[in-house]
C-alpha cells in the first residue's frame, strides 16, 4: 500500500485567507495569516495513503475485496469512462486540532480561526502533492486522471465514508471515523480519483472543479 510522507515546506497564505472567509477583507493583517501558516506547518504531521482498484463505470462498482457500489449520479458521471480508480486518504494529524481548540477555549478566537484555516489548506496541499506524485506513475501505464472527488461533494453521501476508510487502509496513517461518520483527525481527507485510458474515444469532455461551477454562491471561502 503506497504511503505518502513528503514534508510540508510551506502553507499557502492566500488559500488560508480564503478558508478563513477573508477574501473580501483586503485590510486584514497579512502578518497574522503568515504566522498562522507557520504555526500550522510546525504542528502538522503530514501523512497520506492510497490504493489502486479496478472500476466498473456502468455499475459504479469499485473492485475492492469486498467490492462496493458508489452511490450518486454526479459521482457516477464524474467517473464515466474510467476503468480504474485511486482511493486516497490524507491527514495533518491531531496536534493542529488540539491547538485550535486550546486557542478557542482561551478566547483567542482570531488566531484559532486562522490556524484552523491554515490546517485546512495544509491537508488540501498534502492531497495535491499526492496527486502530483501519482500522476506520472499512472501516465506510465497509459492513464490520465480525473480531479479528486470526496464524499459530501455533489450527491455522493457521507454515509459511504466507512468504505473509503476501509479501501484506503486509512487506519495505517491514523485516520478513522467518529460515531457520526466524521473523519478523525478532523483535518483529514478521503477522496477518489478516476483513471481513464489516454486517447480513448468515448471519454466525455470534463470540466475541472471550480467555485464558479458551485451552486453555493454565498460560501465564505469562495474563490473570487
Amino acid at each position: 500500500m503506497p504511503v505518502y510522507h513528503a514534508p510540508l515546506l510551506a502553507i499557502d497564505p492566500k488559500e488560508t485567507r480564503r478558508y478563513a472567509g477573508l477574501m473580501r477583507a483586503k485590510d486584514f493583517d497579512e502578518g497574522l495569516i503568515l504566522e498562522a501558516c507557520q504555526d500550522a506547518r510546525l504542528l502538522a504531521a503530514p501523512r497520506g495513503i492510497w490504493q489502486l482498484y479496478d472500476y466498473d463505470a456502468k455499475t459504479q462498482e469499485v473492485k475492492s475485496d469486498p467490492p462496493f457500489l458508489i452511490e450518486g449520479k454526479k459521482i457516477g458521471k464524474h467517473l464515466e469512462a474510467c476503468d480504474k480508480v485511486i482511493l486516497l486518504s490524507a491527514t495533518v494529524g491531531d496536534d493542529i486540532e488540539e491547538e485550535v481548540t486550546k486557542r478557542f477555549q482561551s478566547g483567542e478566537y482570531a488566531t484559532s480561526v486562522l490556524l484552523d484555516a491554515a490546517a485546512t489548506t495544509a491537508v488540501e496541499q498534502i492531497a495535491d502533492g499526492m496527486e502530483k506524485a501519482i500522476k506520472p506513475q499512472m501516465a506510465a501505464q497509459g492513464y490520465s486522471m480525473r480531479w479528486r472527488f470526496s464524499p459530501g461533494y455533489g450527491d455522493w453521501p457521507l454515509d459511504q465514508q466507512p468504505e473509503l476508510i476501509r479501501t484506503t487502509h486509512a487506519e495505517e496513517i491514523g485516520v478513522s471515523l467518529s460515531e457520526s461518520k466524521m473523519l478523525v483527525p478532523r483535518k483529514s481527507i478521503t477522496a477518489i480519483i478516476g483513471l481513464y485510458k489516454e486517447g480513448a474515444a468515448d471519454v466525455p469532455a470534463h470540466e475541472k472543479k471550480d467555485c464558479a461551477a458551485c451552486a453555493q454562491k454565498d460560501c465564505p471561502s469562495r474563490k473570487a
